[in-house]
């Protein structure tokens, strides 16, 4: 029965590890997201660290990635950016790719 137990807290300490490696690549993929979104309203600086910050934030109010796409298309529309719907949701694809390599390189 040992056998069983270790292998199931493995299982258990793989599986928090890999929840944390998940949270930490989105938050990251939002910065990045919040900084190329600025970047796109003319916002630098300072201004779009805390830009980043405010949509690292929005991606808490509910499950999944809806809360962080609207919140760039709301600013975008208020701010009179011209990018489509598929070119924020690419964009978030791509960025999270870019966030989990950056994690891993970080690990290396």
């Amino acid at each position: 029965m040992s056998s069983f137990d270790d292998r199931e807290q493995a299982f258990e300490r793989k599986f928090a590890h890999d929840e944390e490696l998940r949270f930490r690549a989105m938050a990251r993929r939002n910065k990045l997201l919040g900084l190329w979104a600025a970047e796109k309203m003319g916002i630098t600086g300072d201004d779009a660290e805390v830009y980043a910050k405010e949509v690292v934030k929005a991606d808490f109010e509910e499950k999944g990635d809806e809360d962080v796409f609207r919140k760039i298309r709301r600013d975008f529309d208020e701010k009179g950016v011209d990018q489509s719907d598929h070119q924020i949701r690419r964009t978030m694809v791509e960025l999270l790719d870019e966030a989990v390599q950056q994690i891993e390189s970080e690990r290396e």
